[in-house]
């Protein structure tokens, strides 16, 4: 066994987790042993809870474990400045990504704007960033992810639609694809619609036709799914069911098990805290296994992305746990935080701590210190915003050897959701812009869009 999690005592639920690495299959389900107190006398459950009392889902002290020492306060290391358009009210920013979209050989920035039910284009230009709305009327985007689907040579952009934000089970969520003309005008395609609420699309040639194909991720709410859908041409997709489970939060798409075939790796969230690895085999047939699961039903997954983490030429999972709309007040939980699955090669994964964090969000691999290695920043959308000193962005700083010192970055904006790192100059520092989602209350720190510079040196 490579990883035993420690028990976690709920109640009078104990549960016991095993990854086992040694075999094809990483995952065996929890075994879950039920105490009534009609079974048990009090005696033996003060025992139990005495035993088990305060444990969380973690690993052991090893390499590659967030570093024991204190926290570094770097609030002054970037300048934060709001770009694009003034707003009112509350912002509700769901995600932002990076694009060349006019390929003038500058990065730009696409957002989703659930508020306002549109997707934005921050473009860069000698006079800063200019926002333009790209499309309007699709209901509550929370993911824009460029690729050209036509492949007529330049890109258009996958866009997943929830119908709502908030929970619902209404079968009111969508994929729609902007199709770019190449000019900077946009046709807006319904590829599908009616299912559980869409919460992630991605592209990727999956039954080798030379067509790009689709990777759907569905949350719904009680009921949620993950399908691949097939290009037909002529803008038609047929629709492949993977699994049928709620809460699904992304879907990332790559060769993750070294066999020259595309995979679908899928996060999990609701009761279930677990990350999919779907296995492609290049002619659209995937086989499912579980490569990380955690034995805290309140576990939070928030996200999930792909990076060379340790630089070894296979791509590692980067995964954060921080949300916290599961309660009557919104907020942390002791066990929210970043990890990384390190890739050990032919579908084999290790779970590896990054550092503890609360409401942790949107993890983003990037050398932000500049020094060879990839650190990792994390966002806060669920913290004791009511408190002053509550952390609203991360640095987690890589050593080189990857273990992370943790580096308070900033605590104004609150309820960041999403991040993303922006390479704007050869030899520059990265720049970082986030994204606000104000849902709950306290009102009094709320930002739409940020620019995050290099201030001074830590």
């Amino acid at each position: 066994m490579s990883e035993i999690f420690p028990f976690q005592f709920k109640g009078f639920r104990l549960v016991l987790h095993l990854v086992n690495s040694s075999r094809r299959n990483l995952y065996v389900r929890p075994l879950r042993i039920f105490f009534s107190p009609r079974w048990v006398g009090g005696i033996v459950v003060a025992l139990l809870l005495a035993l088990f009392a305060g444990c969380r889902p973690s690993v052991p002290d090893s390499e590659g474990s967030v570093r024991v020492t204190e926290q570094v306060d770097l609030v002054d290391y970037l300048k934060a400045t709001p770009v694009g358009q003034t707003f009112e009210g509350q912002p509700w920013i769901t995600h932002t990504n990076t694009s060349d979209l006019d390929q003038d050989g500058k990065i730009d920035v696409l957002f989703c704007d659930a508020k306002e039910n549109s997707v934005g284009w921050l473009q860069q230009t000698e006079q800063g960033w200019i926002e333009s709305a790209l499309a309007t009327e699709i209901a509550a985007p929370v993911h824009v992810e460029p690729s050209d689907i036509d492949q007529d040579g330049d890109l258009d952009l996958l866009i997943a639609s929830m119908g709502l934000v908030f929970p619902n089970n209404d079968k009111i969520g969508s994929v729609v694809i902007l199709e770019n003309d190449g000019t900077g005008q946009f046709t807006k395609r319904v590829i599908i619609d009616q299912i559980a609420r869409v919460t992630d699309v991605r592209a990727g040639d999956f039954d080798g036709d030379g067509r790009i194909d689709l990777a759907v991720g569905q949350f719904g709410y009680d009921q949620g799914e993950i399908r691949w859908m097939r290009n037909m041409g002529g803008w038609r997709f047929e629709s492949h069911m993977l699994l049928h489970l709620s809460g699904t939060i992304n879907v990332c798409v790559a060769d993750l098990n070294g066999d020259s075939h595309l995979d679908i790796a899928a996060l999990v969230s609701q009761q279930w805290e677990e990350i999919y690895l779907f296995e492609g085999d290049g002619a659209g047939n995937f086989e499912k296994k579980v490569i990380f699961g955690s034995t805290n039903e309140d576990f939070g997954s928030s996200g999930m992305a792909l990076y060379d983490l340790n630089r070894d030429g296979r791509l590692d999972i980067l995964y954060s746990n921080g949300d916290g709309f599961d309660y009557a007040r919104p907020g942390p939980r002791p066990w929210h935080g970043v990890q990384w699955l390190e890739n050990r090669g032919n579908g084999f994964f290790a779970y590896q701590r990054v550092g503890d964090f609360a409401g942790a969000h949107c993890p983003v691999g990037v050398d932000l210190d500049q020094d060879g290695d990839m650190d990792v920043v994390a966002v806060s959308a669920f913290n004791e915003w009511d408190r002053p000193q509550a952390a609203s962005m991360m640095l987690f700083e890589n050593d080189g050897r990857m273990n992370f010192t943790p580096r308070l970055l900033a605590r104004t904006p609150t309820h960041l959701l999403t991040c993303v790192a922006v390479n704007l100059d050869d030899g520059e520092a990265p720049t970082l812009l986030t994204g606000g989602f104000h849902a709950y209350p306290p009102w009094d720190r709320m930002s739409r869009l940020m620019d995050w510079r290099r201030g001074q040196t830590p």
